[in-house]
């Protein structure tokens, strides 16, 4: 209120100074402009007080800038803005500053994270951490972080890498299965309804999402199952960089997000354009971009697509490094460890033989869902016995868990 009060102020006190001396030397002003010399004439003291009032305002306006108003004036309504009487101003004006700053990461620190946990994707990792590195280094965006798509068969790690990439970053991460918006009116559930439409009294799944957590790591499983118009709804906040709500029409922004959308098509086209292209880039996004425009995504929502990341099928021992993970996973969902060398590689080999015969159906969920078959009643044996850690031995009637007495680091 002060500093809006102040020009006006100034512009009354020069007002009447003005008038009070021209009023003096010329006999030829309007009859307002002789009222107005009057008046000045009569009220010099009410104008000394306007004056001095002024001095007190100037005062007041720069001790509030530099933070030291006396705290009975602070505490006073009409003397504050908002901001200072309902939250903590400063900290708002500290959280915004460090909302504009750049943020660096070391892409190979990133990256060596990501392809310890994602097995045969290693130059995936490396092409995504750069991604994100530069990205995050820009001062002003229009628009989120990245938006990658990442295309292959099922099973090769797509979906986990976007899971390791929200944990590494320390990012909150909003899983949407696109499956479940394979009609076009299903977009509200992602926006919002309109205000007087039932659920309107809600935010819609990516909104609150954005809304709570707006760093958040956005995964798009399987966006080529969502219905085309569910697609277009997505492209203004690619592209403008915010999306509305559409129960309150509030903006939210989507510039510190990051986007990441898989999809299982035209995997066999994309697999013969990674072998062919490899590194050069424009050949490989121009190819991919053909064969996923072939398989039913519209090209304004390939244009608004950063990297597209082809996924290769895994082989050989990324087979095993991949059912070795998942078995130590399963082992720990029942409370038990495995032991230093305790799988046997006797049962990996099988779980390769079983991937090799599986062919081009073949992926880790299979592996999952065969692990799960082989060792579950085994550790549930072993658990009920009392074991901590576990040895997994292959023999002729199933996976046996043998207990170990081995040291379990806390």
């Amino acid at each position: 209120m002060i500093n809006r009060s102040l020009p006006v102020l100034i512009f009354f006190v020069c007002f009447i100074t003005i008038v009070r001396f021209l009023a003096d030397g010329t006999a030829k002003l309007g009859i307002w402009l002789r009222m107005a010399a009057s008046f000045a004439g009569a009220w010099w003291g009410l104008i000394l007080a306007v004056a001095f009032l002024l001095w007190i305002v100037v005062g007041l306006g720069l001790l509030a800038r530099w933070g030291k108003l006396p705290k009975w004036i602070v505490k006073r309504k009409w003397a504050m803005d908002v901001l200072n009487r309902l939250t903590n101003r400063a900290a708002l004006e500290e959280r915004l500053k460090g909302d504009a700053t750049p943020v660096f990461i070391d892409a190979n620190a990133l990256a060596e994270a990501l392809k310890a946990r994602v097995i045969g994707q290693d130059a995936i990792c490396d092409d995504i951490a750069a991604q994100i590195r530069r990205r995050m280094a820009l001062q002003q965006r229009g628009k989120p972080v990245g938006i990658f798509l990442l295309a292959g068969p099922p099973g090769t790690g797509k979906t986990y890498l976007a899971k390791c990439l929200a944990e590494e970053l320390r990012r909150a991460l909003i899983h949407l299965d696109m499956t479940q918006f394979s009609q076009a009116l299903s977009a509200t559930m992602l926006f919002g309804s309109p205000k007087g439409y039932v659920g309107s009294n809600s935010y819609g799944k990516l909104t609150a999402g954005l809304r709570d957590t707006p760093d958040a790591v956005v995964l798009l499983d399987e966006i080529e199952k969502a219905h085309p118009e569910v697609h277009k709804k997505f492209l203004t906040s690619w592209n403008d960089g915010f999306v509305t709500e559409a129960s309150d029409g509030r903006p939210i922004s989507t510039t510190r997000a990051i986007f990441m959308l898989t999809t299982n098509a035209a995997s066999d086209d994309l697999e013969d354009v990674r072998k062919q292209d490899g590194t050069d880039q424009d050949a490989l996004r121009r190819n991919a971009t053909t064969a996923l425009r072939d398989a039913g995504f519209a090209p304004e929502v390939l244009n608004r697509i950063d990297r597209i990341l082809i996924f290769s099928k895994l082989y050989g021992l990324d087979v095993a490094r991949v059912t070795a993970l998942e078995i130590e996973q399963m082992v720990r969902s029942y409370g038990l460890e495995v032991a230093d060398q305790g799988i046997d590689p006797e049962l990996l080999f099988k779980m390769m033989q079983r991937q090799e015969t599986l062919a081009e159906a073949a992926s880790s969920r299979d592996i999952v869902r065969s692990i799960e078959e082989s060792i579950a009643d085994s550790l549930i044996t072993a658990r009920q016995d009392g074991a901590r850690c576990v040895a997994l031995i292959e023999s002729g009637e199933g996976v046996i868990a043998m207990p170990v007495e081995q040291r379990i680091e806390p």
